[in-house]
């Protein structure tokens, strides 16, 4: 708990007859931390701030994870069916047929986890609400920003590695099974 006095005068001055007049009220009502408001204040801020910026630096280095685990995923999942894409480009299948079929397919899941993703954020950011200043805890901008990240990205998981699959000469890809 903290008191704050306005004061006519230099707050400094007053300081001591502001803690007799406490203690002479009550003596056993602990006085410590007697600073000006300006530096409780900038105390108070360095504190926010500071967390502020880890939480920052963390939720940046969260969504850079999920970044990599979507590409990785992806990637994987692309690679687990060169077989099956070799014997469609040798039955005559347009590679870009086959680059839908794998984005589709590999879209359905970031979809689906995008989905409860954005459930789960909802619910769960008004638990960091008291921890916010300038901004709600269900702020457009950014429920709209991060999941349009993460769906550029699995885009781009999806993409790259079926689009390798399909330069894959079909009998290289038939002979590795």
């Amino acid at each position: 708990m903290s008191v704050a006095l306005r004061v006519h005068g230099d707050p400094v001055a007053l300081g001591g007859a502001a803690r007799k007049a406490v203690l002479s009220v009550n003596k056993e009502i602990p006085i410590y931390n007697v600073t000006l408001f300006d530096a409780a204040l900038a105390q108070s801020n360095w504190v926010r701030r500071t967390f502020g910026w880890l939480f920052l630096s963390f939720a940046g280095l969260a969504l850079f994870l999920a970044c990599i685990g979507i590409y990785g995923v992806m990637s994987y999942s692309v690679s687990q069916r060169t077989h099956e894409i070799g014997v469609r480009m040798a039955l005559g299948a347009q590679s870009g047929d086959v680059v839908g079929m794998v984005v589709r397919g590999g879209f359905v899941l970031v979809l689906a986890g995008l989905g409860i993703g954005f459930v789960a954020a909802y619910f769960t950011s008004q638990l960091l609400a008291g921890n916010l200043y300038g901004i709600s805890p269900h702020d457009p901008p950014t429920f709209a920003a991060v999941p349009v990240l993460l769906a550029t990205v699995a885009l781009l998981a999806c993409l790259i590695p079926a689009r390798r699959a399909t330069r894959v000469d079909p009998m290289v890809a038939l002979r590795a099974d």
